[in-house]
């Protein structure tokens, strides 16, 4: 984190925003130490905590807002009927809104444990009546510290009424309370008055306090508080690789130099005045190199895993740097204005872009290149609030009781299971079923059966031994999907690549080999329409490397429906495809292109740029509104509705989009400081599993689902498209996760496999990112025993 008064220029800035600064969970107390009514009232259980503007210029609220669990307010809404009376005019049984004043005598404090408290004066009520905020141990010590400061400086204005960057140290010493005790919200004693109330502190304590909190990041003191006095060392800087020789400056800017801390959760600076460039040092080969006037900083490739993040409102660029030894960082520049942030921009995704696709970024149309540029910044989507109410989440871990299966051996002793199989094989890829209550779990040439259980957890049902073909030749397969009301599952054989299998489920066997075509390889395969393994439904669709196609089962013969053939001459190297309900298709290619047709066999109806990266996964919402596409270290979601021109209200699978209108894309990724986090703990590079939206034929999409190595991620669709800051959560294992997805018709629970265990978690076990969840040691593994495996039938 910058400097707070920087933060605080910054965040007071943007007068568009209503919101100034947020703490997003914690909870609310009104403690009234003297009083008769008692000592402590929890006011809110869960709750945020807001600096907002009001419509009055230098007059600033404090609003703590209740936060609900999931169907709790339309369950409260019930029970108060028409009884609610008074009560249903106002807001105020879910918000508490307060003048920020300096009579409120606002202060914090990091109590012994780590545990951060804001705490304000009630003054409509008695005598020593507080209100205290208790902040989530997921808040980290920066927002903390920014959050106070912000809430002085708006009592500085209040005061002054002028602007808070014309604010004195001597000046904004008067609004600083933090010699002020706070009493805890538990009623463990009763604190006298002079404790709650004592008398404003001497100049010079109040001067030294206030010093000591400007003149260093008020986020690194709180967070050496919370180390119960262990000095930990800062993040050092590496050491900068050698500056290879440019044959062209594509930019070159001045900028404030940020490093992450670790240990304090924050940026701190490093160098006030840096040069940045970018430039061409080989064929598609390009560098960032930091310069500062007595030293080297940093250099490194321009490539995908810098995992660049531009925003404007900070006039910041946050990225990634990896050293040889695979260690990872995350660096921060800040530059004085949005015009030379916008030069540097275009310099480093021309550099990004011509790396990745090996094309002259000048040959692209103004629109393409735009549309690559926007994906690369934070953006708030439009219509974010026409979707249902946002469901408020617990982050707190409950109890995981869920059931875990470490092999599938129906023949098991009544010995504890080995964890570790000596044949070889470990866990690959997962397919849910939407028909029946079953999930499917390939491990080389077996593939284990799971049910689930009414109390949402998994259950081991049985294990297909032997995945064969119907000439008795073993193999693992390649992919599977599920099929004709889940009774059958499509497998492919990497060996046959011709060719398709399909294995009854009812028997476990594989009973039928399907030749699709002489010529046309099968690369992927993906359902007729989304729900299609629903029904009856015997069609499919098949990809190669330049062919979309449908299948038949029921023909004669190979197995290809030329009439539905759509081929190109040029070398487009699909990979993936989905289906939205009502069948129209959306098909991605490895140099990260999106096509989308509304049925086979004709043109597509259009065509979204590539950034470059390969495309490996890809998910469309059952409406056909929302695309999504998984790259290694990000994830695109697209909106394909057209909200202008001739086509508004259109998808883009129904019309095409017009050459100036493209879909703005949302790049889902981890923060870089995060990135930098999860390699510094487990050293294993970014790599998302395919995401997934919800599904369900009743439900919207409300959630995401991917996988990075020993962490399972779920983005809040509403928080994303608000542009809400950091809009997902995480859970940690063990071991690296291979295949994860959602329940069918649920997104609150979630189906993992790892490469020797399978289990359901509930989503609310999940947690926001900090550093104490990304490094956190998971709990150990819970062994089945025979008495909690079903017999198997086979």
């Amino acid at each position: 984190m910058f400097m707070l008064r920087n933060v605080t220029k910054y965040l007071f800035g943007d007068t568009s925003k209503e919101s100034i600064v947020e703490i997003p969970q914690g909870q609310l107390y009104l403690v009234r130490p003297l009083s008769p009514k008692g000592y402590s009232e929890l006011i809110f259980k869960d709750a945020a905590a807001t600096i907002r503007r009001t419509g009055q210029e230098y007059q600033y609220q404090l609003v703590v807002q209740r936060a609900y669990e999931e169907g709790e307010e339309e369950l409260l809404a019930e029970e108060d009927g028409e009884d609610g009376g008074a009560d249903a005019l106002t807001t105020d049984k879910d918000e508490k809104t307060f003048l920020l004043d300096q009579d409120l005598h606002f202060r914090s404090e990091i109590r012994e444990g780590g545990e951060a408290v804001f705490a304000w004066r009630d003054l409509s009520g008695d005598p020593g009546d507080l209100y205290e905020f208790v902040c989530d141990r997921s808040v980290q010590a920066g927002e903390v510290g920014t959050f106070e400061m912000v809430a002085i400086k708006c009592q500085y204005e209040r005061k002054f009424r002028r602007p808070q960057e014309a604010a004195t140290e001597k000046e904004l010493q008067q609004f600083n309370f933090t010699d002020q005790t706070i009493p805890s919200a538990s009623a463990v004693s009763s604190p006298t008055k002079a404790a709650i109330d004592s008398p404003p502190p001497k100049p010079r304590a109040i001067e030294n306090s206030l010093a000591r909190q400007t003149k260093k990041d008020m986020s690194s003191n709180i967070s050496k508080k919370r180390s119960s006095d262990k000095e930990v060392a800062p993040t050092a800087a590496p050491p900068s690789a050698s500056v290879p020789t440019a044959t062209e400056i594509l930019t070159q800017e001045r900028a404030e130099l940020h490093l992450f801390d670790f240990p304090s959760g924050s940026f701190m600076l490093q160098d006030p005045s840096v040069k940045a460039t970018v430039s061409e040092i080989g064929k598609w080969q390009y560098w960032l190199q930091i310069t500062g006037q007595d030293k080297e900083w940093l250099g490194q490739p321009v490539i995908a895993d810098i995992n660049p993040v531009f925003n404007f409102e900070y006039l910041s660029f946050i990225f990634n740097h990896y050293t040889d030894d695979g260690s990872a960082y995350s660096w921060l520049l800040r530059f004085k204005d949005q015009e030379t942030e916008e030069r540097f921009q275009e310099g480093l995704m021309q550099a990004l872009w011509e790396q990745l696709n090996e094309v002259k970024w000048t040959k692209t149309t103004d629109d393409d290149r735009q549309y690559v540029l926007d994906a690369f910044e934070d953006l708030t989507m439009e219509d974010a609030e026409n979707l249902e109410k946002e469901e408020v989440e617990d982050d707190e871990a409950e109890p995981d009781d869920s059931q875990r299966t470490e092999e599938y051996d129906s023949d098991e002793s009544a010995d504890d299971v080995v964890t570790k199989p000596e044949d070889g094989d470990i866990n690959s890829q997962l397919a849910v079923g939407y028909k029946h209550d079953r999930s499917f779990v390939v491990r080389g040439s077996k593939i284990g059966v799971f049910k689930h259980t009414p109390n949402n957890n998994l259950e081991f049902s049985t294990n297909i031994s032997k995945v064969e073909t119907p000439g008795g030749k073993l193999f693992s397969p390649k992919k599977v999907m599920l099929h004709a009301e889940d009774t059958d599952m499509i497998l492919q054989n990497a060996d046959n690549p011709h060719s398709l299998y399909r294995m009854d489920l009812e028997y476990g066997k594989v009973v039928d080999e399907w030749k699709v075509h002489d010529d046309i390889q099968v690369k992927n395969f993906a359902p007729e329409k989304k729900f299609a393994q629903m029904t009856g439904e015997q069609t499919f669709l098949g990809l190669s490397h330049n062919a979309l196609y449908r299948v038949d089962p029921r023909l004669s013969g190979n197995k290809m429906v030329d009439s539905d053939l759509k081929q190109y001459t040029s070398k487009n190297a699909f990979t993936t495809a989905a289906t939205t309900e009502k069948g129209y298709i959306a098909v991605a290619s490895d140099k990260g292109d999106i096509r989308m047709f509304d049925k086979l066999g004709l043109r597509a109806k259009s065509a979204l740029p590539a950034l470059g990266d390969p495309i490996t996964g890809l998910d469309v919402s059952a409406d056909g509104r929302w695309v999504l596409a998984t790259c290694r270290t990000y994830i695109l979601l697209i909106d394909a509705l057209q909200k202008d021109g001739k086509n508004e209200g259109k998808l883009g699978f129904e019309k095409g989009f017009a050459k100036d209108s493209k879909p703005q894309p949302r790049r889902l990724t981890l923060s870089p400081s995060h990135v930098a986090q999860f390699q510094y703990e487990t050293k294993i590079p970014l790599s998302f599993t395919p995401a997934r939206f919800n599904a369900g034929v009743d439900d919207k999409e409300t959630s995401i689902i991917t996988a990075t190595g020993p962490f399972i991620v779920t983005w809040n669709m509403k928080k994303v498209l608000a542009g809400k800051k950091d809009p997902y959560t995480i859970k940690r294992y063990e071991e690296v996760v291979k295949a994860d997805d959602f329940k069918y018709g649920s997104d609150k629970n979630v189906i993992v496999a790892l490469p020797n265990e399978v289990n359901m978690v509930a989503k609310q076990s999940f947690k926001k990112p900090t550093r104490e969840s990304i490094a956190a040691t998971p709990t150990g593994r819970r062994i089945m025993r025979r008495s909690d495996v079903v017999n198997s039938p086979y």
